[in-house]
C-alpha cells in the first residue's frame, strides 16, 4: 500500500517572469507545468505572472496563445477555471536586450505589478530563450537593478545547454557570477524532474541492501542509455551546430552518472548533494585525444522508417550542411578514478532516429561462480542487472537466476519489476513541476552548480577536440530505426561485454 504524501508548503509570494514567453518551451512545458502546480494548489496565493517578448503583444492575445498551447500540451485534462485563474494574472511586457531603454521600462512596470499584487518583491526570472540570449538578458537585468537582492529574493533560471565547451562554460559562469551569487542561479535540467531520476538517491541511500554492494567489488560495469526515436525535425540549424555529444552528455547523461556514482552526502541538502556530484564528475579519468578516439563511437543517421514515419538522411534536413560531420549518435567509455569505482567501466550512449525510445541506467553485477550448476550452460544463466527505467516506463527491474520447476536443477533468468504507474496513482506531469516548485521555494538540490558544469565539460572536451581534428574520418552511419552504428557494439565487445538489449 502506498504511503500518503506529506503536505507540501506553498512558495513565498513572487513574480514569475518568463523571457521567451512566445516560444515553444514556454508553451509546451513551462506554462503546462505552472498549470499543474496551480491544479495541485502549489502556487503562491499572491502571484504575478509576467511574459516578456521582444515584440509587443496584447495581454489577451498572449493569454489566448498560451491557453491554446495548454490545451495541446497539457499532461492531464485542463480545468478551464484553473487555467483562466492562472492566465488572468499574466501581463505581457516588451523588452529586448538590444534596446536598454526597454529594460528600464520593464523595471518600472514590474515594480507596479508587484505592488498591485502584493508579492513582496520576490522575483524569479526564467530564461526560456536560446542560449545566446542568456548573458545579454542577465546583463540588462543586472544593470537595471532587477537582480539585486535586498529584503526580497531573486532567482535566475537558465535552460541548457550551459556553454558549448569547457571554455565557453567557464566564461558564462564567470559572467553570470559577476551579476548574481551562485545560490541565485538555477541551471535547470528537466531530466532531474523525473521521478525515477530523483528516486536513484532514495534507492541507494534509503535501502540497506544496495549501498554495501554499490562498488567495484560487486559491480562489473554500468550502462547509461538515452535513445530517442525522433529525428532532428525542424531543428537543423541548432542541431548542426551542437550534435549529440554537446546536446546530451554533459547535462542529461552526466546527471544520471553523478547520481549513480556519487558518495553518500553527509546530509540531504543542496550543498552536500551538489558537492558530492561535482566531486565524482571531477574524478572522471581524463583522456588523450588518441584515447578519446578509441573510447568513442560517433554516428550520423541515414534515411529509414520508424513505425509509419519516413525519416530522411540527416544531411538532407533543412539548414544542415550537405557535408556535415555533426554526430546524431554517440557512445562513450569512461572511467572514474576513485576508491569506489576504480576499474569499473561506464558505457554511455545516446542518439536520435533510433528504433526504440528508452532512457535507462543498467547496473551489471559481477557473475557468480557457477561450477556447482554445471548442468546449466553458461549462456543460459541470466546476467544480474539492476535496471532503473527513466522513460518511457518509469520503474526499477532486477534480473536474476532462479530454479525452473521440476526434479532437475535447471536454471533460468527471471525479472522482478516495479513500475511507478502500477503502484502510485500519480497524475502525468511534464517533469518541470518539481523543478519550478523547487525554484520558487529556494531548494537548488536538483540544479547544477558551476563547478559541476565545468567538470562535465572537462570530461567531454577531449572528444570534442579529437572529433574536430578527425573530421569525417571515423564518422559512422546508421539507418534510422536501427539500434545505431554497428561499431558501438565493438566498444563493449573488445572488453568482453555487450549492450543490454532494450525492450
Amino acid at each position: 500500500m502506498a504511503v500518503g504524501q506529506p503536505v507540501q508548503k506553498k512558495p513565498d509570494p513572487c513574480s514569475f517572469v518568463i523571457f521567451g514567453v512566445t516560444g515553444d518551451l514556454a508553451h509546451r512545458l513551462v506554462v503546462p507545468a505552472l498549470y499543474n502546480l496551480a491544479a495541485s494548489n502549489l502556487l503562491p496565493e499572491r502571484f504575478c505572472l509576467v511574459g516578456v517578448a521582444r515584440k509587443g503583444m496584447s495581454n489577451d492575445k498572449l493569454r489566448d496563445s498560451l491557453m491554446k498551447g495548454l490545451r495541446q500540451f497539457a499532461t492531464q485534462a485542463v480545468d478551464e477555471a484553473i487555467a483562466r485563474r492562472l492566465l488572468e494574472c499574466l501581463t505581457c511586457i516588451e523588452a529586448d536586450p538590444k534596446d536598454p531603454s526597454s529594460f528600464d521600462a520593464m523595471s518600472k512596470r514590474l515594480a507596479e505589478l508587484e505592488a498591485a499584487r502584493n508579492t513582496g518583491g520576490n522575483r524569479l526570472f526564467y530564461l526560456a530563450t536560446p542560449p545566446n540570449a542568456f548573458l545579454p538578458i542577465s546583463r540588462e537585468l543586472g544593470r537595471t537593478g532587477m537582480l539585486a537582492e535586498n529584503s526580497a529574493w531573486r532567482r535566475l533560471v537558465v535552460e541548457k545547454p550551459f556553454g558549448t565547451d569547457l571554455a565557453s562554460a567557464k566564461a558564462l559562469n564567470s559572467e553570470l557570477l559577476k551579476l548574481v551569487n551562485e545560490h541565485e542561479i538555477y541551471r535547470i535540467d528537466h531530466y532531474l524532474g523525473k521521478e525515477t531520476v530523483q528516486n536513484i538517491l532514495v534507492l541507494r541511500f534509503a535501502n540497506g541492501m544496495f549501498e554495501p554492494i554499490w562498488n567495484r567489488n560487486h559491480i562489473d560495469h554500468i550502462q547509461i542509455t538515452v535513445d530517442e526515436q525522433l529525428g532532428v525535425g525542424h531543428r537543423g540549424s541548432f542541431y548542426d551546430q551542437t550534435g549529440a555529444l554537446r546536446d546530451m552528455v554533459p547535462n542529461h547523461l552526466f546527471q544520471l552518472l553523478s547520481l549513480v556514482t556519487m558518495e553518500p552526502p553527509i546530509r540531504f541538502d543542496a550543498h552536500s548533494v551538489r558537492g558530492e556530484k561535482a566531486d565524482v564528475l571531477a574524478a572522471i579519468q581524463p583522456q588523450s585525444e588518441a584515447e578519446a578516439l578509441r573510447n568513442s563511437v560517433r554516428g550520423q543517421y541515414l534515411a529509414g522508417r520508424i513505425g509509419d514515419t519516413e525519416i530522411a538522411d540527416y544531411r538532407k534536413i533543412e539548414d544542415v550542411a550537405p557535408g556535415s560531420t555533426t554526430e546524431t549518435y554517440v557512445a562513450l567509455k569512461l572511467m572514474i578514478d576513485n576508491w569506489r569505482w576504480a576499474g569499473v567501466p561506464f558505457y554511455l550512449r545516446t542518439g536520435k532516429a533510433l528504433g526504440v525510445k528508452r532512457t535507462e541506467v543498467a547496473i551489471k553485477f559481477k557473475q557468480a561462480p557457477f561450477a556447482m550448476f554445471n548442468c546449466t550452460p553458461v549462456e543460459r544463466l541470466a546476467q544480474n542487472y539492476l535496471v532503473i527505467g527513466v522513460a518511457p516506463n518509469e520503474g526499477i527491474a532486477l534480473q536474476f537466476n532462479t530454479k525452473v520447476p521440476g526434479p532437475a536443477i535447471l536454471i533460468d533468468g527471471v525479472e522482478m519489476k516495479f513500475r511507478y504507474k502500477d503502484y502510485f496513482k500519480a497524475e502525468p506531469s511534464t517533469g518541470y513541476e518539481t523543478l519550478i516548485y523547487d525554484c520558487m521555494i529556494g531548494d537548488n538540490i536538483l540544479f547544477q552548480r558551476a563547478d559541476s558544469v565545468e567538470a562535465g565539460w572537462k570530461a567531454v572536451q577531449p572528444f570534442i577536440d579529437a572529433w574536430k581534428k578527425a573530421g569525417v574520418e571515423g564518422l559512422r552511419t546508421y539507418k534510422a530505426g536501427s539500434e545505431g552504428p554497428e561499431e558501438a557494439n565493438e566498444l563493449l565487445s573488445r572488453d568482453g561485454r555487450s549492450w543490454r538489449k532494450l525492450g
